[in-house]
């Protein structure tokens, strides 16, 4: 078993695009790192920037998420942008061409 995360994010306005950009690299990258993180995939969909991350475990994802370059990303996101993210156990990354309905259908509100 694994634990799946997608998460999804629009910037505020163009301007907050390099911003945005700047920190998901770097988040990115230090996800790739992760001896924890099994794939660690983005794209932009329907001006949504997706990502799709598989960990070990969701103690794993959890703590990647508060530590180094993604715990700077969180702390600029509410600035720079809106979106969530949500995770489940599972064993696969869904296709991509259902990340963003998935990410729908969870919405802010009905995320666990």
């Amino acid at each position: 078993m694994a634990y799946v995360s997608i998460t999804g994010f629009r910037a505020k306005s163009v301007f907050h695009v390099p911003a945005f950009v700047w920190h998901a690299l770097r988040s990115m990258a230090q996800a790739q790192r992760d001896p924890s993180c099994r794939l660690a995939s983005a794209r932009l969909i329907k001006g949504v920037a997706h990502t799709v991350t598989v960990w070990d475990s969701r103690p794993a994802m959890l703590a990647f998420m508060m530590a180094g370059d993604h715990r700077n990303a969180m702390r600029a996101f509410s600035s720079i942008g809106t979106g969530y993210g949500f995770g489940y156990d599972g064993e696969d990354a869904p296709p991509w061409d259902k990340v963003h309905q998935l990410w729908l259908d969870r919405g802010p509100s009905k995320a666990a």
